[in-house]
């Protein structure tokens, strides 16, 4: 068999499960012979080698069972970088990449912002932001070890002793004040569990996603810790669930009284995502 064929298996195999097969496919195929997609596409009509036929069926298996590519292979795209992911850490989603944008420009207000990102999980926001803000004072949070680890180890690649990590609960472990606070936390109800495609619920970590009875929990902690720990002219940044963005800004204004906020559409044009400026 070579190796066009053996990707041609991978995309018949994937098909019935997988709404992108033939990507899929490739992506594994490039992972077990450790080749770029030019690389893969030159050799096609190379003899593929019997150790890493074994290997290549046996990820085939497990993302036919649901098991999330990214995981499989180690890495996920966000922005122009390749960011080290495990079950540890959310897969970056690109509507994330929205939030971002976002940030950055309310950054640039100022000239050297002191930024705070809650539940950094793999760091892909921090380090985003940490390459497009270069004269930002970047720290990132998460309570769990295993995801500051991922975080760190990409944060190491793309931006060096830039991010500052903290292990703790929301904004707990640090003082401010901040000019910007960001954060993508776990909206999804507990009801809403089991309604979850199996490739998150099986295999992304619960406690990053579930944010209990009605999804809010954590994000309405998180804004009451805000109220202490956000400059007189800053700015808090939320990526919340596609339904909830109404939710979010009435709660906030509570908190913020005087405070401008708005909420803006993602790429489907859910309102995604609320901007609460301090005034």
């Amino acid at each position: 068999m070579t190796i066009r064929e053996a990707w041609e298996n991978g995309r018949f195999r994937l098909t019935p499960t997988s709404p992108t097969p033939q990507l899929d496919a490739r992506l594994l195929l490039e992972h077990i012979l450790s080749v770029s997609h030019s690389q893969l596409v030159a050799h096609g009509n190379d003899p593929m080698p019997a150790t890493s036929m074994a290997a290549y069926q046996a990820l085939l298996d497990r993302a036919g069972r649901a098991e999330p590519i990214p995981y499989l292979i180690g890495h996920a795209p966000f922005f122009e970088m390749d960011l080290a992911v495990s079950p540890a850490v959310l897969i970056p989603r690109p509507e994330t990449e929205e939030l971002v944008t976002q940030a950055v420009m309310a950054g640039r207000h100022w000239a050297a912002p002191r930024l705070v990102e809650v539940g950094t999980g793999s760091g892909c926001i921090a380090i985003a932001l940490a390459r497009k803000l270069p004269q930002a004072q970047i720290t990132a949070v998460d309570i769990s070890p295993a995801a500051l680890a991922i975080a760190q180890q990409n944060a190491s690649r793309y931006a060096p002793n830039r991010i500052t990590f903290v292990q703790g609960s929301l904004l707990e472990p640090v003082l401010g004040p901040f000019d910007l606070i960001i954060a993508n936390l776990p909206y999804v109800a507990t009801a809403e569990w089991t309604e979850l495609d199996d490739g998150v619920k099986l295999f992304e970590p619960r406690l990053a996603l579930d944010g209990g009875s009605d999804g809010l929990q954590l994000v309405r902690d998180m804004l009451r810790q805000a109220v202490g720990k956000l400059t007189d002219d800053g700015v808090v940044l939320l990526e919340v669930g596609w339904q909830q963005g109404t939710a979010v800004a009435t709660f906030a204004q509570t908190l913020f009284p005087t405070a401008s906020i708005t909420l803006q559409p993602d790429f489907a044009g859910h309102e995604r995502f609320v901007i609460v400026e301090k005034s």
